[in-house]
């Protein structure tokens, strides 16, 4: 069994994506709780001096001027998580927000939200029980973070809402007495620490992300099968070339090209024919794809940074004597960087595609009409390459960028909003359509290769090939493609086992 430790400065992507997915269990670092008390011993020295300091001892956004009594904060912090929790829509799958509770873990872990180690320990317990909050996708505007998603996984540490235990739906309380759990009793500061900040968006984005960077890979091999098929020419692919630009991308997608084919059959038989340009779809793989790679790298850097900073508010500083309410929890950084993600997304799905409507025209190609023969009696490919076209204009409208947009909330003290959530959401939807593509191109370049037998392709498209042929039968008359098409993406989740 795979732990994952958390500490609030060294959370890592991967680390993330096996707790959601994996199921790997989480444990607080040693090194953690020094800190973690520390901060909220000064919480506690604050509340008996009688200090007046925002979201421990006051209203909240624009009811912040109004202070609470001693013996009303306990119902204060509970009562924020009840009335935040205000969201609608689809649920989010439980993976999602397993990644968005190890991220509140190890927000809280860093030692400045002034929590109780009961705090941290009761999300762990969630996590390790298999206890998963029920949580709306819509309702979050990435303000104050994502106050309405993140107040839905609060309710339950405390016995309320709805939670999924054992792939059954519970009343919270239901799920914790089932899992062996008791409810929390929020104390002064852990409401408003648990429902700020970006924990869901970031999570969402790296879950994305992760996605995105498999998908670059595959955008390599599918689009090296597709020159194969089309008889593309790998010399635009030229080491000297790339060398001349120096982006870092386009020289490790021009060597993979290169890589996967060589020693083709196919291209030592047609290696005198008079074509000397291929359509940019082919030409430009390096071009496009390392530019996607270059920004999927950008994205990277800022959710790693992300993943271990502290975003609520107030945060709590106690060596310096100092509590300071800001910003920390304003999902901008987070937002840009995924409207870029769903940007460079959808540019992979596009120049996929292209390469599929190559394929398909035989002005273009000597392959016939729609990769079969017989066109006419037989439609072969030709719906693969409109449902391609269709998912590439769905993202196209998913590419607007969401942080572009701002409305004010709380009676405008919430004046500027990210958007944030609504970024991660749309990257996540243009990914799947993307891989979608992707599919649909490697079972077109599949079907084209077949009609270069006997001839063989290169060192790495050959092994693709290979493997698409133990599952996917050649298509010599029409017949229903969908089943191929979930069989090619199992591969795809792979990676193919070719490396």
């Amino acid at each position: 069994m795979r732990y994952v430790t958390i500490d609030g400065q060294s959370l890592k992507l991967d680390e993330l994506e096996a707790v959601a997915y994996a199921r790997a269990r989480v444990k607080l670092s040693r090194e953690a709780i020094p800190r973690i008390k520390r901060c909220r011993k000064y919480v506690e020295e604050l509340l008996r001096r009688g200090d007046t300091v925002y979201g421990i001892n006051t209203g909240f956004g624009k009811l912040c001027r109004v202070k609470i009594s001693s013996s009303e904060i306990e119902k204060l912090q509970r009562n924020l998580v009840l009335s935040h929790a205000f969201g609608v829509g689809p649920v989010f799958c439980n993976e999602e927000v397993r990644a968005a509770m190890l991220l509140q873990a190890n927000v809280l872990a860093k030692g400045h939200s002034g929590v109780r180690m009961q705090v941290i320990e009761n999300l762990i317990k969630l996590l390790n029980s298999g206890v998963t909050p029920m949580v709306p996708e819509k309702g979050s505007v990435g303000a104050s973070g994502d106050l309405a998603p993140l107040s839905f996984i609060a309710l339950v540490l405390i016995g309320e809402g709805w939670a999924f235990y054992k792939k059954k739906l519970y009343s919270g309380k239901q799920a914790l007495k089932k899992a062996g759990l008791k409810p929390l009793k929020l104390s002064a500061k852990e409401g408003i620490a648990l429902v700020n900040g970006t924990e869901l968006m970031a999570s969402l984005g790296v879950l994305t992300l992760l996605k995105a960077e498999r998908l670059s890979e595959l955008a390599d091999m599918a689009g090296a099968l597709s020159c194969e098929a089309a008889l593309a020419t790998p010399v635009a692919f030229d080491e000297d070339l790339q060398k001349a630009r120096r982006h870092k991308g386009q020289a490790i997608t021009a060597r993979n090209l290169i890589q996967l084919m060589k020693y083709s059959q196919i291209r030592e038989f047609h290696k005198a024919c008079p074509k000397v340009q291929d359509p940019y779809s082919f030409r430009c793989m390096p071009q496009v794809h390392g530019a996607i790679r270059d920004a999927l790298s950008y994205v990277r850097s800022v959710l790693q940074i992300e993943i271990n900073s502290a975003t609520d508010n107030p945060l709590i500083f106690p060596e310096k004597k100092k509590v300071i309410s800001g910003g920390n929890f304003h999902g901008e950084p987070v937002a840009l960087a995924l409207d870029f993600l769903g940007i460079a997304l959808a540019e992979l799905a596009s120049i996929s595609e292209r390469r599929i409507a190559v394929m398909m025209d035989p002005n273009i190609t000597d392959l016939p009409a729609f990769l079969i023969s017989q066109p006419g009696i037989n439609s072969g490919l030709m719906m693969a390459q409109t449902t391609a076209a269709a998912l590439v204009s769905e993202n196209k409208v998913l590419a607007h960028p969401a942080s572009v947009d701002s409305i004010p909330t709380s009676l405008n003290q919430e004046d500027h909003v990210s958007m944030g959530t609504i970024a991660s959401r749309k990257a996540r939807e243009i990914a799947n359509n993307t891989e979608e593509v992707l599919a649909i191109e490697f079972l077109c370049a599949y079907q084209g290769v077949c009609f270069r037998a006997p001839l063989k392709p290169g060192i790495g498209t050959n092994k693709i090939f290979t493997r698409l042929k133990e599952r996917v039968k050649e298509i010599k008359e029409d017949r229903i493609l969908v089943g191929d098409l979930v069989k090619i993406k199992e591969l795809m989740r792979a990676k193919f086992a070719i490396s």
